[in-house]
């Protein structure tokens, strides 16, 4: 290869699965014409997350695996040096495309004993097993970064939780199950996205931290992931002014970071890959296209991710890197891709997913992830309240049909409620239906996964809860982000709470299964909650 052709490599542009044929054959022309390295695979330009502002309609297709699978080959067959395809599959495919199995968030395994770490390692081979599937060899997961800030707008649920130790070791296991079946991974977002209150897709977040303390928590899982040869480290866009001289310069655009901090303190020689270079904490910083690829470049990143500007990009860094500099971050990226594979053998999708490995493992991982966080003896309270006819069951964000009240059907037959509006109306015949029952059920199918406006749970609703705590004794079931619990008032009047962090049926099947048994449970809170 050129000098050129070599640079072409560290691009991976953006691509959108339901996306016009134009844009299409846009990138099939930067494939032919600049070799390109890679492409990192997206829904759609509605979905993508600095569009979250514009409230662009995102349309379902049924179809978006097979077309993915299609692309992946037609891409590939324009490709010189083999493309090296990526995405963010941090749950699975069913991040970024419908109708693929769905894993549960790293939040949920946070509450997973540590002696099931095994089942971490399981969803990280499972998750490979579908990315190479679709002919996707790089998963951009999973986060080593620490939930140290609970209104974290963009982390959060995608954390393993607060305990570093736990993090690191869950993390390294999910990247281990990813390897042993051929498939890159990459820790995210250097170094510790974790403790910031902006989404920097939007905004640059700033981290007040000390070098000090950061070695000490932020910096720990992606230490452990260097002891344990991860492929790439992901630079998040944070800035943090202790390591810039007081300057608020986000980390992918950092020397002092990338090659100081990660490369010579830390020892880290993989690859290093941007975070979207299309996110807005970057990509309004310079004006002349091609500029911010090469001061990413320069930095010390090697693959610049959703790079929007290719040609002058290429351009910028031939004119200014050295040709040792260059050679450097090739050999990087060529190792990488030998590793994957890709080189020497077949492109193509490989194999299938199957929903029912998927299922099976979700179970599993429910009945050890279910948390207690109040128990004052639920399952006696609710078959005394039912042989006295006073229990009712109410769910909330969900229907009365949902697989929670299903498998408790047979055994806890009791008359079921569920609010569809919240005016005033309507939660006003609510409590007057409840009116004659002294215990409720509750299962809160919590709406958003973010924090944002209270985890979509209405005030209304919250002004019910509030009301049925002090005047019921209520079980209350929790099917979401276990953050969403310190947004809910007067929990401690609910005689009974259990945290099941996810809506999936083996989650509910596993919940009502537990509640039947009363059957201790396994997990423990990935993150400290102080309930009002």
């Amino acid at each position: 290869m050129t000098l050129e052709q070599k640079i072409g490599q560290f691009f991976f542009p953006a691509v959108f699965i339901n996306d016009t044929e134009e844009n299409i054959q846009e990138t099939e022309r930067l494939i032919k014409v600049h070799n390109i390295g890679g492409l990192t695979f997206f829904h759609s330009r509605a979905s993508a997350a600095t569009n979250y502002e514009s409230k662009k309609k995102i349309e379902f297709h049924d179809t978006s695996f097979e077309r993915l699978k299609e692309l992946v080959v037609r891409f590939q067959q324009c490709a010189t040096t083999p493309l090296l395809m990526s995405i963010d599959a941090e749950w699975g495919l069913a991040m970024r495309v419908e109708k693929t199995p769905q894993y549960p968030y790293a939040i949920t395994l946070g509450a997973l004993p540590e002696r099931k770490a095994h089942l971490v390692y399981e969803v990280g081979k499972q998750i490979g097993l579908d990315l190479k599937s679709a002919g996707i060899h790089y998963n951009l997961a999973p986060l080593a970064d620490i939930n140290s800030n609970p209104i974290n707008p963009v982390i959060g649920y995608r954390s393993f939780g607060e305990n570093k130790q736990k993090v690191a070791l869950f993390a390294n296991e999910y990247l281990r199950g990813m390897n042993d079946v051929g498939v890159l991974g990459c820790l995210k977002h250097f170094p510790g996205h974790g403790n910031t209150s902006v989404d920097s897709h939007l905004g640059l977040p700033i981290l007040e931290e000390t070098i000090e303390q950061l070695m000490e928590n932020e910096l720990y899982p992606f230490i452990k992931g260097i002891e344990n040869n991860v492929d790439s480290i992901m630079i998040g866009h944070l800035a943090v002014p202790a390591l810039n001289d007081g300057k608020n310069t986000s980390a992918t655009l950092s020397k002092s970071i990338i090659q100081t901090l990660l490369r010579e303190q830390l020892g880290y020689e993989g690859l290093v890959i941007s975070d979207a270079l299309n996110m807005h904490s970057v990509s309004k910083l310079y004006e002349t296209k091609g500029q911010l690829e090469w001061e990413a470049f320069n930095a010390g990143n090697d693959i610049l991710c959703f790079a929007e500007n290719v040609a002058e990009g290429i351009q910028e860094i031939l004119k200014n890197a050295s040709p040792e500099r260059i050679e450097t971050s090739f050999n990087r990226l060529m190792k990488c891709k030998q590793k994957a594979g890709i080189i020497d053998s077949n492109t193509a999708p490989q194999g299938v997913f199957d929903f029912n490995v998927s299922s099976a493992l979700n179970k599993n991982i429910a009945d050890y992830c279910l948390t207690k966080i109040k128990d004052n003896l639920n399952s006696l309270t609710i078959f005394e309240a039912k042989n006295n006819e006073k229990l009712a069951k109410l769910s909330l964000y969900k229907g009365i049909k949902n697989d929670f009240f299903k498998a408790l059907y047979d055994s806890i037959p009791s008359e079921k409620f569920t609010l569809e509006k919240t005016d005033k109306e309507s939660i006003t015949a609510l409590k007057n239906n409840l009116e004659e029952f002294d215990t409720l059920l509750i299962a809160l199918f919590v709406p958003k996964a973010k924090p944002f406006d209270n985890f979509g749970i209405e005030d209304e609703v919250l002004k019910l809860l509030d009301h049925l705590f002090a005047t019921k004794k209520c079980i209350l079931y929790v099917f979401g982000n276990p953050y969403a619990l310190q947004v809910i008032p007067n929990l401690k009047s609910a005689i009974g709470i259990i945290q099941v962090y996810q809506d999936f049926a083996e989650f509910q099947e596993s919940a009502a299964n537990q509640l039947l048994k009363n059957k201790e449970c396994k997990g423990t809170l990935p993150v400290s909650i102080i309930l009002k």
